[in-house]
């Protein structure tokens, strides 16, 4: 046992809304009886990036005597959660609209057909390491561009993971290091950015700039700009 800082969750709020656990990059938050709890204090590096995405206020840092905490058994914990495989097991915040899964895309996409292979694609929802991610081209989209660009599905997406998420509503700090561990964890094969033409969407190709940085990767990284009337420049 050491001193140190840790994570502690007030029961007593805390109304298992589940918002905290993908933010926690260690995976060491899960929803249990409807609330949420730490599964081990060696999961906890207690810089308390779940603070901030609790909407009750139930988690707060605290000093006090606790387990290290071990970066190894973090990883070992993601070897062997189920939220890790594709198509199996269901993301620990506990919805069932968070299942991951992996689909079969078809040979032909048309404007008409889903070109999409995996779920969730939120950023903030995925986890760190899935077999959709294995080998694959990444495709990064800003959260406007699937409304503005009609042919996504026809031309950017086929064969591709999917990830998106805003620059500017978004934490980017927090997007900038889940992509770089996901290029570190899965062997992504090359990165595609897609947003939008207006300026704060910028961000994000900022954001993927440095999270390939981050990784210590060399990972082609290709650059797309649509418009808001929905033509790819």
């Amino acid at each position: 046992m050491v001193l140190r800082e840790i994570v502690r969750i007030d029961e007593g709020l805390c109304d298992g809304c589940g918002i905290c656990v993908p933010s926690c990059a260690e995976g060491a938050l899960q929803i249990i009886d409807g609330k949420a709890r730490l599964i081990s204090e060696d999961h906890c590096d207690g810089l308390g990036a779940c603070i901030g995405r609790c909407p009750r206020g139930a988690i707060s840092v605290v000093e006090r005597e606790a387990e290290p905490f071990d970066e190894e058994a973090v990883h070992a914990n993601f070897d062997e959660e189920e939220i890790h495989q594709a198509g199996e097991g269901v993301l620990v915040c506990g919805c069932p609209s968070n299942a991951v899964q992996a689909f079969e895309s078809s040979q032909t996409q048309t404007v008409e057909s889903s070109a999409l292979r995996q779920w969730p694609v939120q950023l903030n929802l995925v986890p760190t390491e899935a077999k959709f991610f294995e080998g694959a081209d990444l495709l990064v989209v800003a959260d406007c561009v699937p409304v503005a660009y009609p042919n996504l599905h026809a031309s950017l997406l086929p064969d591709k993971a999917i990830v998106i998420g805003c620059p500017k509503f978004d934490d980017a700090r927090r997007h900038t290091e889940k992509l770089a561990e996901i290029l570190k964890r899965n062997g992504v094969r090359s990165v595609t950015v897609a947003r939008m033409e207006v300026p704060c969407c910028s961000g994000l190709e900022r954001i993927v700039e440095r999270a390939v940085e981050a990784s210590g990767k060399k990972v082609p990284l290709r650059r797309h700009v649509v418009t808001v009337r929905g033509e790819m420049l």
